[in-house]
C-alpha cells in the first residue's frame, strides 16, 4: 500500500499577521477485521490484514510554522515568506494565492542503495546471455550465461549495460527477450507509462528502437510467438491488456480483459499455456469491492483462456494456505511436464504446481532454504534448451541458477552477484514519504 500526499503553503496575509499551515505527520488508522467482509465475491474470504479506513484533514496552526523549529527559524522563515509573497504581488498586482520557498542546502547524509537490485531476468539463448532488469538504477545488465562470480569476488562485471534518460527506463520490472530477434522488451511500471523496445546489440545511454504506450502500473509480460501477440499485466486497476506483438507509439491494444468478474486482484506475473490455450495470473490479492474501498484477498493465480477479453470469470482459481503463495510473482511454464514455476516474493522461494491444479492445492514441489541464495525473487526464466532454472533475486543483487528439477534448499548451480557476498538490498522501492521514530531514533520509509 502506498500513501501520498502533496503539501503548498496558502497564501501569505499582511494586515492581521501572518497564517500558515503546518506540515502534519498524520495517522493512518489501520482496522484488523474478522469474520466475513461486506462485498466479498462468492467463494473469498477476508485475511484479517489492516487496511485504511478514513484520512481525516488537520486544523489549521496558528503561530508557528513549523513546532519542531527554534523560534529564530520559525521567524526567519515567516519574514522569508512575507517579503516573497509582497514581491510578487507587486509584480502581478495581485495576491498571490501560494508562494514557493527554494532552499539551497545539501543533505547531511543519504540513505540509498548504490548497488542494482534485479527485478526481472530473461536468457538469450542465440547469444547465450543473460538479461538483468535493474530496478534499482534504472537500466539493464547482460552476463555471459555460464558467469559465476566467485564468494571472494565483490561482483561480476556486465558484458554490456542499457541505462541513462534517453532510454526512458524507470522502474523497469517487466523483461521478454525475443527468441528470434533478440530484441530486448522492457516494461516500466510506475514513472513512465512506456514499455521500450531495444535491439540485442544496444548499449549505453542510448534511445529505445521504438516505444509503446502502455497503461499506468503495468508490471508483468509474455508473448505469444506463434500468433505474434504480446499480452502485458496491470496492477490497478487490475486487468490484462494484449497488444500486437510489433505495436509502436499510441496504438491500441487488441483485446482487454478487466472486471469484477475476472477476479483479478493486483495483477502482477502472467504465464501462456499454449498446448492446452490458457492463460495464468498471479495476483497479490489487494482490490477494490463494489463501493471502490479497499480491501485485502488471499493471493492468489486466476487461469482463462489465451483469448479471454471482457469481465470474463476465471476457469478455475489455485488460493488457499496449503498454496503457500505470498506475493506470486513473475512465472514461466514447461508446457511439456504441465508444470507452473512460480517465482514466490515474499516467501524466498519458488513454486511449482501442475498446470491442472485448482482450489487450495499444494505444490508439487518447492525451492526453498538457505543454501538456495533466494532472497525476494521476482524474476524467473526457464531454459529449456540447457534445462535450467533462472530467478532474479531483488532482495541480494543477485541472479541465481539452478536444475529444472531443484527443489529442497538446493544449492545453485552458478551466482551472479552484482554487490559483496552477504550484502542484502536496502529494499527502497518507491518511497511515498517518510517520518521518523523519536523513541526509536529510526527513520520510517513506506514503500
Amino acid at each position: 500500500m502506498e500513501i501520498r500526499g502533496t503539501h503548498q503553503l496558502p497564501r501569505v496575509g499582511t494586515a492581521a499577521g501572518i497564517t500558515v499551515m503546518a506540515f502534519v505527520l498524520g495517522i493512518a488508522v489501520l482496522l484488523l477485521s474478522s469474520g466475513t467482509s461486506e462485498g466479498l465475491r462468492p467463494g473469498r474470504r477476508a485475511t484479517g490484514s489492516p487496511q485504511l479506513i478514513a484520512v481525516s484533514p488537520l486544523p489549521e496552526m496558528d503561530g508557528e510554522l513549523c513546532p519542531l523549529l527554534p523560534a529564530s527559524a520559525n521567524a526567519s522563515l515567516a519574514a522569508m515568506l512575507q517579503q516573497q509573497g509582497a514581491q510578487a504581488g507587486r509584480m502581478t498586482g495581485a495576491a498571490q494565492p501560494y508562494t514557493a520557498v527554494e532552499f539551497e542546502r545539501a543533505p547531511l547524509r543519504v540513505i540509498r542503495d548504490n548497488y542494482p537490485t534485479y527485478s526481472a531476468i530473461a536468457v538469450d539463448l542465440i547469444s547465450n546471455e543473460v538479461y538483468l532488469q535493474d530496478e534499482n538504477l534504472f537500466g539493464y545488465k547482460v552476463f555471459d550465461r555460464l558467469t559465476d562470480t566467485p564468494p571472494a569476488a565483490a561482483f561480476s562485471e556486465p558484458k554490456r549495460m542499457v541505462g541513462g534518460l534517453e532510454t526512458k527506463l524507470e522502474f523497469n520490472c517487466g523483461l521478454y527477450v525475443d527468441p528470434v530477434t533478440g530484441e530486448i522488451y522492457s516494461v516500466n511500471n510506475d514513472t513512465v507509462n512506456t514499455m521500450v523496445i531495444f535491439a540485442r546489440e544496444a548499449e549505453g545511454n542510448v534511445p529505445p528502437k521504438r516505444e509503446l504506450s502502455t497503461p499506468h502500473r503495468t508490471y508483468g509480460i509474455m508473448a505469444d510467438e506463434e500468433a505474434q501477440e504480446l499480452y502485458l499485466t496491470v496492477e490497478d486497476p487490475p486487468q490484462v491488456v494484449v497488444y500486437r506483438k510489433l505495436a509502436e507509439g499510441d496504438e491500441e491494444p487488441l483485446r482487454v480483459l478487466e472486471g469484477p468478474s475476472t477476479q483479478l486482484e493486483d495483477a502482477h506475473g502472467i504465464a501462456l499455456d499454449k498446448k492446452n490455450g490458457w492463460m495464468f495470473v498471479s495476483n497479490h490479492g489487494s482490490s477494490a469491492n463494489a463501493s471502490g474501498a479497499g480491501q485485502f484477498e488471499p493471493p492468489s493465480i486466476t487461469v482463462y483462456p489465451m483469448k479471454a477479453t471482457g469481465d470474463t470469470a476465471p476457469l478455475r482459481i489455485i488460493e488457499g494456505p496449503r498454496t503457500q503463495m505470498n506475493w506470486p510473482a513473475a512465472m514461466t511454464l514447461d508446457e511439456q511436464a504441465g508444470e507452473l514455476f512460480v517465482a514466490n516474493d515474499a516467501d524466498n522461494s519458488v513454486l511449482v504446481f501442475r498446470v491442472t491444479d485448482s482450489g487450495d492445492a499444494a505444490p508439487k514441489r518447492i525451492l526453498k532454504g538457505p543454501k538456495t541464495g533466494i532472497r525476494h525473487p521476482t524474476g524467473i526464466f526457464l531454459d529449456l534448451k540447457n534445462k535450467e532454472l533462472w530467478l532474479s533475486n531483488m532482495g541480494n543483487h543477485s541472479a541465481t541458477v539452478y536444475r529444472m528439477d531443484a527443489q529442497g534448499d538446493a544449492a545453485p548451480l552458478r551466482t551472479i552477484r552484482s554487490a559483496p557476498q552477504g550484502k542484502d538490498a536496502q529494499a527502497i522501492g518507491n518511497p511515498g514519504a517518510v517520518g521518523y521514530d523519536s523513541k526509536r531514533e529510526e527513520v520510517l520509509v513506506p514503500n
